[in-house]
C-alpha cells in the first residue's frame, strides 16, 4: 500500500457552478446599503474570499459598518434561497461527481474541502447532491482567516495526518493557488471556474476538463 494522499477541493467554481445564487445574494448585499451591484465579472472575481474580505474589495469607498451590513444582507439572501431548496438547484460541473466518487473509492486517497462558504452553506450543498460522506475534512470560512491564508489547508493536513508533499489543492481562483503555495502543497487550477487562466500562474498544473483531474493529480504528486 502506498502512502496516503490528500486531495483538497474548493467548492464554488470548482465542484459547483454557484454563480446564480452568488450574484443574487450579492444583489441583496448591495441593496442593504442602497448601492448598485458591480458587474458580474467583478463579483465573480472575489468568489473564494470570506465575506469580510470580499465586501471591502467590492465597495472600497464604503465604511466598515456598511461592509458589515452588506455581509449580513448577503448571508440572509443566500440562506433564504438555500432554505427554499436552492441548494438542489446549484449544478455540479459535468463529470465532477464521477471524479469525486472515483477518488473516494481509492483506499489510499482522502478527500477534503477548503472553501470560503459557511459550514451551513457547504453542508446544504453537499447533502443536496449526496456528496458529504466522501469528504473526511471540511474547512470553511466560519473557522479560518480568508483565503489565501493557509490556515484551511494546514488544518486539513493536521486532521488527516498527511504530509504536505502528499497533498494537492484543486481550485479555480488565484486565492486557491496562492493558499496552496503558502501551505507548501501543490495546486491544480481548473479551467471551468471564475478566474481566467492568466491569474492562475501559481498552479503546478492546469486542467481544462474534469476528466483530466485524476491523471493530473498523479503527475503532480509524483513530481513529474
Amino acid at each position: 500500500m502506498s502512502a496516503p494522499r490528500l486531495v483538497i477541493f474548493d467548492v464554488d467554481g470548482t465542484i459547483s457552478d454557484s454563480q446564480g445564487h452568488i450574484l443574487a445574494a450579492m444583489a441583496d448585499a448591495f441593496a442593504a446599503v442602497d448601492q448598485p451591484v458591480p458587474p458580474r465579472e467583478t463579483v465573480l472575481g472575489i468568489v473564494g474570499l470570506s465575506l469580510d474580505h470580499a465586501m471591502p474589495k467590492l465597495a472600497p469607498d464604503l465604511a466598515p459598518e456598511d461592509h458589515q451590513r452588506m455581509a449580513d444582507g448577503y448571508r440572509a439572501g443566500y440562506s433564504r434561497r438555500m432554505a427554499a431548496g436552492g441548494a438542489a438547484l446549484v449544478p455540479l460541473y459535468p463529470g465532477i461527481r464521477e471524479v469525486i466518487e472515483e477518488l473516494a473509492a481509492d483506499p489510499d486517497t482522502r478527500l477534503a474541502i477548503a472553501t470560503g462558504k459557511s459550514l451551513r452553506g457547504l453542508i446544504g450543498l453537499l447533502d443536496a447532491h449526496g456528496l458529504r460522506d466522501h469528504f473526511v475534512s471540511l474547512q470553511v470560512a466560519d473557522h479560518h482567516p480568508s483565503k489565501p491564508h493557509p490556515s484551511m489547508l494546514l488544518t486539513a493536513l493536521a486532521e488527516t495526518g498527511i504530509a504536505a508533499d502528499r497533498a494537492v489543492m484543486i481550485g479555480d481562483t488565484s486565492f486557491d493557488m496562492d493558499m496552496a503555495r503558502a501551505a507548501g502543497i501543490a495546486g491544480i487550477a481548473v479551467g471551468w471556474g471564475y478566474h481566467p487562466a492568466r491569474e492562475l500562474g501559481a498552479a503546478h498544473a492546469h486542467v481544462r476538463a474534469t476528466t483530466e483531474l485524476p491523471a493530473a493529480i498523479e503527475r503532480v504528486l509524483a513530481g513529474t
